[in-house]
């Protein structure tokens, strides 16, 4: 007895001393939601626009941004532009400084980035981009600046465009895995890696034709900011000229190689400072919590949703678009009268073919009672472009990667592997022919491939019925530019996919023009969750995550995401982008 009561007292202590910290933390974490500190930037300011931050489409911050050294969540995107915007008119800003080593964010997302650094240069006010190692990507923005400079025993990547897709059909052979696969479009790729051992020559051709705009635009900027033609750059690239910082300063792509004093002092002269006095960096972290950037006013409102990630059915994890979620978000911004206009931000390379025509339906409902544009991000395809075809007018940015009009379905055959290499065998009971089919681990009949085939055949025609009715073009026309193609923004505004090349903001200026307003608020969405919800999903998600990537480490827990996107494939018809696209 006197053991359980000093094993009582003790777990007692225990959770009193733990439910005291879990108030404090708890405080904290209110306080520190509750009245975030105004930032005071102060004079001579220079904004630090560091690219190895991805600036996301939709920003929550963290209620534990109060435990850090600051708050380590950047703005979203559009809070970027709107920031560098009013930096443009802000006495107390006097340039940007950009930091271009690496630049982790989508070529589309860098596109608004670019034209809105563009527009703040005509302010007059200075802009100097810096980098060790600078990326093609990180160039991309990098050159809209005044000087570009990199560290003398740095460098610059000059070497062209590549992408690399793996193949996993070898695998699956000697497993004794057989997929059987059904798809409707020569171009449509994404179960290539399962079927083939290479590219086939239609996804081939469709990689080479949107591989190439995009960089033909990284060519004809760079063309324009550096004041050469593109056939000299592009030389450069095929004859292997950039190999070090000097041959970049030398053929004319950057204007001087720097080391971190002497960059520093040149902009203590630009600041008119002297060489001991402190440069006023500000982050954009900071710069958001100081400006009054969000000046929208008027009794109108225009919603903007943000559909960023793949497209699932329900409620969707974070990163997803869940159908249910979208589907009564779309509603309330349609019934909701002070809603003049819906502006419906796109970043999605698909998924369910399902969940994408629930949340067509609700795009279309809305529609009838006012204006829905729609803004294309990084990648508006397959799903992506299955929700946005049918809104009054179309935005996407000429690097936005769009269209794969087209579907699939994955059924695997484990039979095999499951016998000869585990030793498992299996039996069933079942009432009807079918009860079973899909299961995995038989192989489909001849009849169930044809079902399924014509399943997929079916879903097929309906989307190219809701391309066609959206974009009022022939059914035939829409066939010759559907088949699961991917087209490039600029490409899709020739083939009729978009309306026009434009931002966000320019989405948002069309919205106001339709619903006939000049003056109004933006309502964004999805909402902001509860401060409850917050802590709770804050602590899980991270939890979780730390925990996975200590045991299996940071590259092994990408290609775990990986096989889980693979996994949402299997046994039900998507509308999905053939691959991740990801370029220096």
């Amino acid at each position: 007895m006197k053991q359980f009561f000093k094993i009582f007292f003790a777990t007692l202590l225990a959770l009193i001393i733990f439910s005291v910290i879990g108030i404090f933390v708890l405080i904290g974490v209110i306080s520190n939601a509750a009245s975030e500190e105004k930032v005071i930037v102060g004079n001579n300011a220079v904004l630090v626009l560091d690219l190895s931050n991805n600036f996301k489409e939709q920003v929550e911050h963290s209620p534990f941004n109060f435990l850090k050294d600051g708050d380590n969540e950047p703005p979203s995107l559009y809070e970027m532009v709107r920031l560098i915007r009013h930096a443009k008119s802000d006495s107390a800003i006097k340039g940007i400084y950009i930091l271009c080593d690496n630049n982790v964010n989508g070529y589309a997302a860098s596109e608004e980035l670019r034209k809105a650094l563009l527009d703040f240069k005509t302010a007059k006010k200075f802009m100097i981009a810096y980098g060790e190692t600078i990326t093609q990507k990180g160039y991309y923005l990098g050159n809209v600046a005044d000087k570009i400079y990199c560290h003398p025993q740095g460098g610059l990547d000059w070497s062209g465009f590549a992408v690399n897709l793996l193949f996993f059909k070898g695998t699956l052979d000697k497993l004794e895995i057989q997929p059987q696969i059904f798809y409707a479009g020569k171009f449509k790729s994404a179960t290539e890696p399962l079927r083939e051992t290479q590219m086939t020559e239609a996804n081939r051709l469709q990689t080479a034709v949107w591989l190439g705009d995009l960089y033909s635009e990284f060519l004809n900027t760079a063309a324009a900011a550096r004041k050469t033609d593109t056939a000299k750059l592009r030389s450069l690239a095929v004859n292997g000229t950039i190999q070090t910082a000097h041959d970049a300063f030398t053929n004319g792509l950057v204007d001087g190689l720097r080391y971190d004093d002497q960059l520093k002092k040149e902009l203590l002269a630009k600041l008119k400072l002297g060489d001991r006095d402190r440069i006023n960096f500000v982050t954009f972290g900071d710069y958001a919590k100081s400006a009054d950037y969000k000046n929208y006013s008027g009794d109108g409102k225009i919603a903007l949703i943000y559909a960023d990630g793949d497209i699932v059915s329900g409620s969707g994890d974070e990163g997803q678009v869940g159908s249910d979620e979208f589907r009564n978000i779309i509603r309330k911004a349609r019934l909701d009268e002070e809603v003049k206009a819906i502006v419906f931000r796109v970043n999605s390379p698909g998924g369910s073919a399902l969940a994408s025509d629930v949340i067509w339906r609700e795009i279309t409902l809305a529609r009838k009672t006012k204006p829905v544009v729609v803004s294309m991000g990084d990648v508006a395809a397959s799903g992506g472009y299955y929700i946005s075809c049918n809104a009054d007018s179309v935005f996407a940015n000429a690097n936005t990667i769009t269209g794969s009009i087209g579907v699939f379905s994955i059924v695997l055959n484990y039979q095999s592997f499951l016998k000869n290499k585990l030793g498992i065998t299996s039996d069933r009971v079942k009432t009807a022919p079918y009860a079973d089919m899909g299961n995995g681990d038989r192989p489909l009949t001849e009849t169930e491939k044809r079902f399924l085939q014509a399943g997929t055949d079916s879903i097929y025609a309906t989307f190219k019925t809701r391309v066609s009715e959206g974009r009022k073009k022939d059914t035939a026309y829409v066939s010759s530019i559907a088949q699961g193609r991917v087209w490039t923004g600029a490409r899709g505004l020739e083939a009729g996919l978009v309306d026009r090349i434009g931002t966000l903001q320019d989405a948002i200026d069309c919205a106001a023009r339709m619903a006939k307003i000049k003056e109004y608020r933006l309502r964004e969405y999805p909402e902001k969750k509860s401060l409850f919800e917050r802590i709770m999903n804050n602590y899980k998600r991270s939890v979780k995550t730390k925990m996975i990537k200590e045991e299996i480490g940071e590259s092994e827990y990408k290609t775990l995401q990986e096989l889980k996107n693979i996994k949402q494939m299997i046994g039900t018809t998507q509308a999905r982008m053939p691959f991740k696209i990801d370029l220096n």
